[in-house]
């Protein structure tokens, strides 16, 4: 080897071992950022203001000789009576007659007795009720004619008896209603809901808490579930994510091994929302092949490559997404940097798409389509030839940028086809939430049945939600009234529980 040959050998060993450096310095900034730094991924006004940013430099720098206007004075932590009346405007009204006892209605001067002139309201208060648990013991009454029985015939009729949801049991649609609530609402495990049962004078196993919602799930409401399945195939534009769940005693697996929890959303077209979720035990694409076949539309998704095995739609990429990796690119100290990094830049880019779509959000469908052709493709141009511009180190944090925005280009001007599509998968996103945090405070399912039951639930009470219901009163509802239809003769039946039902909406708002 000559000696020119050699030196170049360790200069190619040098810069591969710098690009190393790099990539492992790069690594650690951003894992500090996630463990000790804010996890939105918002462009703070810090930001916009310590910068030049890429689209609003000539507006920043013709407007030099503008004053900044006199900021007004806010009063805060205080709560106008505006504000208050909307608060309670919901809440029933109770008044408490604050009136002199009969001795003190009598003048001091003449002991003439004093007559009312007026009242003053003085204060408004909150008064919360606790739960009350009480036996509703059914006492069914049987009727006989006395005239057939003079004549030797025997007539007799019983009195009808609403059926148990769960035979056997001391369960009602109120009390697994409120279970339900507590445990998919508000996140209270079961075993907390067992001490709190305690309290109000029953003593009920988490077994028998459980029990009560796997029975119910499987017998009232997944067949309504499957319903809002069938709607939800009927619409054209759908979201779609996963997220992982752990069962335990799951046949042939290990406790350790992850599982899904699959959800599918529609999309803002203007009719009733659904949200649904479906428990599988893997990330297969076929889980979403399965349960949107017969689906034909847009498709919003995250890059995940499972979603291709789903025939028939059009799939819109998520820019929430690629908003994301450019942000975990950007230097730990962008903000003091004089010059702009791509990180900043390819951010930049998407914020402008985003800013953009906030001022479209009160157009029609139609209105929207036209102005993002006309609005927003000359950015995506600009960006899509900015990227290729760039020649990343490989394997850095703008490399996986770069790399994830060409291979998802396909997918990422689709919402262009349609106004009624979104520009990212935040809808999908924000409806697991709910989700993520029941399972931060139950940690997992114990089997594959309560895993189902859990879907259904959530599913409802996504729903229920998302079409402005009072949850606890909705499961109720179902509860109270299904049990009394055959709908599994009549399935049509089922029709009249669904959320946007008029007197669903009524009863339950």
């Amino acid at each position: 080897m000559t000696q020119e040959e050699y030196i170049k050998q360790l200069e190619s060993t040098v810069k591969s071992l710098q690009d190393q450096v790099s990539n492992l310095t790069e690594m650690v900034h951003l894992l500090t950022k996630k463990q000790f730094g804010h996890s939105s991924e918002k462009t703070t006004k810090e930001e916009v203001d310590g910068q030049v940013n890429l689209f609003n430099e000539a507006e920043v720098e013709a407007r030099l000789e503008v004053k900044e206007p006199t900021m007004k004075e806010v009063v805060k932590n205080r709560v106008s009576k505006g504000k208050r009346e909307k608060l309670i405007k919901d809440l029933p009204v109770v008044e408490v007659e604050c009136v002199l006892n009969d001795e003190d209605k009598l003048c001091p001067w003449c002991e003439t007795e004093l007559k009312a002139i007026g009242k003053e309201q003085v204060r408004q208060e909150l008064q919360f009720i606790p739960a009350q648990v009480k036996v509703i013991n059914y006492v069914r009454y049987a009727y006989e004619c006395p005239a057939c029985k003079k004549d030797g015939t025997t007539v007799i009729e019983k009195a009808f008896v609403p059926v148990p949801i769960i035979k056997h049991s001391l369960a009602s649609p109120s009390s697994v209603a409120y279970v339900m609530y507590q445990k998919y609402v508000n996140a209270l495990p079961l075993y907390r809901q067992e001490k709190d049962w305690q309290q109000y004078g029953i003593k009920l196993s988490r077994a028998t808490l459980a029990n009560w919602i796997i029975r119910t799930s499987e017998d009232w409401l997944m067949p309504l579930t499957e319903l809002l399945r069938n709607e939800l195939l009927k619409r054209e534009v759908l979201h779609a994510d996963e997220t992982t769940v752990q069962v335990l005693h799951e046949p042939g697996r290990k406790a350790t091994t992850e599982s899904y929890m699959w959800r599918y959303r529609t999309g803002a077209d203007g009719e009733p929302p659904i949200i649904l979720y479906d428990y599988q035990p893997s990330r297969a694409g076929k889980n979403a092949a399965d349960y949107l076949a017969g689906f034909r539309g847009y498709l919003h998704t995250d890059g995940y490559a499972g979603y291709e095995k789903v025939k028939g739609i059009i799939r819109c990429g998520c820019w929430s997404h690629l908003r994301r990796y450019f942000v975990e690119a950007m230097p730990s100290n962008a903000n003091k940097l004089l010059n702009v990094s791509n990180g900043e830049l390819g951010r930049d880019y998407c914020n402008k798409l985003f800013n953009i779509e906030k001022t479209l959000v009160e157009l029609s469908a139609d209105e929207r389509k036209t102005k993002r052709l006309e609005l927003e493709k000359p950015v995506l141009e600009a960006f899509w030839c900015w990227l290729d511009t760039l020649s990343p180190l490989s394997g850095s944090r703008l490399g996986k940028a770069v790399t994830y925005a060409k291979n998802q280009k396909k997918y990422m001007e689709n919402y262009l086809l349609d106004g009624r599509c979104s520009i990212s998968n935040n809808l999908a996103e924000n409806s697991i939430r709910p989700f993520t945090i029941g399972r931060k405070n139950w940690e997992f399912s114990s089997s594959p049945k309560g895993a189902h039951a859990s879907a259904a639930i959530y599913s409802l009470v996504e729903t229920a939600k998302a079409n402005n219901l009072n949850v606890y009163k909705y499961l109720t509802y179902l509860l109270e009234y299904m049990r009394d239809i055959d709908f599994k003769n009549y399935p049509e039946e089922l029709e009249n529980f669904l959320p946007w039902n008029e007197e669903v909406q009524k009863d339950c708002k």
